[in-house]
């Protein structure tokens, strides 16, 4: 090993040690019940962040990803603190684990927020068998969660979604709309292995003969017949200016994904979002459109659509070109 290799490693091992004493530190420091529970909360902050979505809000594993992965995501409650050591954990943090959707989270946390997560899942839910991390306080931008007091016997799973309608009171009635309307994205049911509710499907026809959304070319006698290739065809412009021609690249490199090619969010993808992707084309929609309006829209995104903030991806006079083309090529915006 040459010099340079070895003050390299004697400088990560140094690192490494300072790490762990740093670490080491914060749970020796004053042994108050303030000091534990501090980094306690600590580890919970990271957890709450990182991995309740596989592993759940209370560690045990019973979410919605876990019953799409193979194999499951580990159920801290039933594990064994003397047989999962401490070290094993921050290994499987470390470098993940192969075969599994366990990924390293070396690089995106720091050696001292690893142990601290791996105490507080040992302490929280292998120990004492915690019945939630309280996911929904204000820190995590949830305010008020008690105003959806009537929705949680569905998030919980006291109360099945598969419960019919005319067997709820009132009171639950008005709990599982709200919680269809704001909890089920997330939730999406309370009890996601028992649970036997099917959700119904909107029948869409798929497009046919290798269709792919953002082919260009005219449809063949196959793929026509689909009411949504149609929409994936780019007009053909004469004599657009150079940024109208930046604004064409980036419309259909970027937006014609969900608002289609010829601007009218028809296409295979626009037809199954809700609500749809705004029709570009639409007079009574465009109509009053202007381009400080839409400039604002493609910067900040829309609320409660799937229309995102294009602000941190697009410089300003790419935006500026995207208006521009669509101006040109859909329907007139004004100043």
């Amino acid at each position: 090993m040459t010099s340079r290799l070895i003050v390299a490693a004697a400088a990560l091992a140094l690192l490494a040690a300072c790490t762990e004493v740093e670490y080491g530190a914060l749970r020796s420091e004053p042994r108050s019940a303030h000091a534990a529970a501090s980094l306690h909360e600590r580890g919970r902050a990271i957890y709450n962040f990182r991995c309740y979505y596989c592993h759940g809000y209370s560690g045990d594993a019973r979410t919605l990803a876990s019953t799409f992965l193979t194999p499951a995501p580990r159920d801290f409650t039933a594990s064994d603190p003397a047989r999962l050591t401490r070290q094993d954990m921050l290994a499987a943090l470390r470098q993940g684990r192969p075969g599994t959707a366990m990924a390293p989270f070396t690089g995106i946390l720091s050696e001292a927020e690893m142990q601290a997560v791996v105490d507080f899942v040992r302490q929280e839910f292998m120990v004492s068998k915690a019945v939630n991390t309280r996911y929904h306080t204000r820190e995590n931008g949830w305010p008020d969660h008690e105003r959806y007091r009537d929705a949680f016997p569905f998030a919980t799973g006291a109360i099945g979604l598969d419960v019919a309608w005319d067997r709820l009171t009132a009171g639950q009635q008005r709990g599982k709309r709200l919680y269809l309307a704001s909890c089920v994205s997330c939730h999406d049911r309370g009890r996601p292995v028992a649970d036997p509710i099917v959700w119904e499907a909107r029948p869409l026809s798929y497009p046919r003969n290798n269709y792919q959304p953002g082919t260009s070319g005219p449809p063949d006698a196959i793929s026509s017949a689909s009411p949504y290739g149609l929409h994936d065809i780019p007009p053909k412009l004469a004599s657009l200016n150079a940024q109208e021609r930046s604004g064409e690249r980036l419309f259909q490199a970027n937006c014609a994904f969900c608002h289609a090619a010829d601007g009218t969010g028809k296409n295979w993808i626009g037809s199954f979002m809700e609500p749809h992707p705004r029709n570009l084309t639409d007079p009574q929609f465009m109509g009053g459109m202007t381009s400080a309006r839409l400039r604002t829209v493609i910067r900040d995104g829309l609320p409660d659509t799937s229309m995102p903030a294009w602000g941190s991806v697009l410089e300003p006079r790419e935006i500026d070109a995207v208006i521009a083309y669509i101006s040109r090529a859909f329907h007139p915006v004004a100043d």
